[in-house]
């Protein structure tokens, strides 16, 4: 983030769309088009700054700007509430991380430009309302972060994990067991699974809990009854 050429825009800090793509760690068509695909949840002002025409002239004239965000017709200028929206939009790790190190590191560090003089009261009361909007801002990417689902390779183990767990109660795949319950088996498993992390799939799993998911497949093993089960028809074997 230190390598981010700094911009400001009517004293506050802002980004180009491609300063903010290469911070997310993606391109800047995918930042334009989840733009146009939700225009109705920004506003200009709030989340962008829009420049055309001689405006956009005079803006490049002031900074050194060498990415492609130069040559588009209108150049959009991301400010920290409009990177919210596009973090959220991409809801991936790298982008919610990013976006906290662009908060820490790029937008909350302030420059010393000229202030209007106002009260002491008053300049409090902003410093703490902006003090809130900052919290807010981070409880909600935390609980995003954490409300997030495991990816597909990360279901693909969990299914994996489970099939070797549950193959290797059962005697291994040439046992009898296996052959005559293994379905049994394997509806109890996620009967289980799902009861324990309180979810209608196992791909509903918040990708916070994996690493559990993993754990709990490992350590799981039949019920009583069903290894007694699995055991009465794995004894047969020894009479074959």
């Amino acid at each position: 983030m230190s390598n981010l050429t700094i911009i400001n825009y009517n004293g506050q800090r802002v980004l180009t769309t491609a300063q903010l793509a290469e911070s997310y760690g993606t391109d800047g068509r995918i930042v334009s088009n989840n733009f146009n695909r939700n225009k109705e949840r920004y506003t200009e002002g709030k989340h962008f700054i829009a420049l055309r025409g001689d405006e956009k002239r005079d803006f490049l004239n002031r900074h050194q700007i060498d990415d492609s965000s130069k040559n588009a017709a209108v150049l959009y200028l991301w400010t920290e509430k409009g990177a919210w929206l596009h973090a959220k939009s991409l809801n991936t790790n790298q982008a919610w991380d990013a976006y906290e190190m662009l908060v820490d590191e790029y937008y909350n560090v302030k420059e010393q430009l000229p202030q209007p003089p106002q009260s002491l009261e008053l300049a409090l009361q902003a410093a703490l309302e902006h003090e809130r909007e900052i919290k807010s801002i981070k409880s909600d990417v935390n609980y995003l972060k954490g409300s997030m689902r495991v990816d597909t390779l990360q279901q693909q183990e969990i299914q994996q994990a489970a099939k070797q767990s549950v193959i290797q109660a059962l005697g291994g795949i040439d046992s009898i067991a296996y052959k005559e319950m293994s379905k049994k088996v394997f509806s109890a498993f996620w009967r289980e699974f799902k009861r324990h992390f309180k979810v209608p799939r196992y791909g509903d799993i918040p990708k916070a809990k994996f690493e559990e998911a993993i754990r709990f497949i490992e350590l799981w093993r039949p019920s009583t009854s069903l290894q007694m089960e699995i055991d009465q028809y794995n004894s047969q074997m020894s009479f074959v």
